[in-house]
């Protein structure tokens, strides 16, 4: 009896501690290398998408490209995630980069090749999964966080990033923010 109880204890805290985390609490490393330390954008919406180039929902780099241009001066943060979660990115970050700025033009950040599920996802979609029982079941999937880092709605790779229903969130999470 002692162990499971012990075991309880153990799984309550951790459980506590992953609830009581948000988007800002953890970094993400961009498509160069470097360190993105997500706490940095406090009090602005983050739109999180991960990518892939070999999909057929690739064509969403023009709407995540155009959303960017669009929300830029308005403090929107975008962030893709290529993976290869679903084994259709291309095989290292310098070619994901070079598709995307010939092919998009992308200016929002795009990070190194990550998992996005399973016993290797990066530990932003693993609270993702764990905290909101929320997981990508394909590629473009978008989860859009307030400026608290909190979760606020989620869409699947059939929703365009553009959408009314994206855009007008974004612009509800934007008018709290002034």
């Amino acid at each position: 009896m002692r162990p499971l109880i012990s075991l309880l204890v153990v799984f309550f805290i951790f459980t506590k501690n992953l609830m009581s985390q948000n988007l800002h609490n953890f970094s993400i490393t961009d498509i160069d290398g470097n360190e993105i330390l997500l706490n940095q954008f406090k009090g602005k919406p983050i739109l999180l998408v991960n990518t892939a180039s070999r999909c057929g929902f690739t064509k969403q780099y023009t709407n995540l490209s155009n959303l960017h241009q669009e929300y830029l001066k308005k403090n929107l943060v975008i962030i893709g995630t290529p993976s290869n979660s679903f084994h259709q990115e291309l095989g290292n970050e310098k070619d994901v980069k070079e598709f995307c700025l010939i092919n998009y033009q992308t200016k929002f950040i795009i990070t190194e090749i990550i998992d996005v599920k399973g016993a290797n996802a990066h530990p932003i979609y693993n609270w993702i999964s764990i905290t909101h029982r929320k997981t990508p079941k394909w590629n473009f999937y978008k989860y859009l966080f307030d400026g608290d880092g909190n979760l606020v709605d989620s869409w699947s790779s059939v929703t365009s990033p553009d959408s009314l229903k994206i855009t007008n969130k974004i612009d509800e999470l934007l008018k709290k923010n002034n």
